[in-house]
């Protein structure tokens, strides 16, 4: 099992905000995709900047080839509409590990 991991640090005065719309349409949008099993979401809880907010979304892929095809076909479209919901209102990075 692969996992795609996106960390995002959103600002506090829209966390709840950002949390719904992840929870009701950014996360199906990514599922409905077909490259992923399932997914986790989880807070940071180490030391976090006064404004800033960090989660961790997990997603599952059998294969690297699904994340290929998400990162060409599917991604694109899905960081650009998470970017302009929320432009200038969060960072975010990602990271694939390998489960051995």
């Amino acid at each position: 099992m692969l996992l795609y991991n996106v960390t995002v640090g959103i600002d506090k005065d829209v966390e709840m905000e950002w949390l719904q719309w992840m929870k009701e349409k950014h996360i199906p949008d990514v599922l409905n995709t077909g490259m992923f099993v399932s997914f986790k979401m989880y807070k940071v809880l180490h030391d976090q900047d006064d404004n800033t907010i960090s989660y961790s979304v997990q997603y599952f892929a059998k294969s690297i080839d699904h994340i290929q095809q998400y990162l060409e076909v599917f991604a694109p479209m899905l960081i650009e509409e998470h970017r302009r919901k929320f432009v200038n209102r969060h960072v975010a990075f990602n990271t694939l590990l390998e489960e051995i």
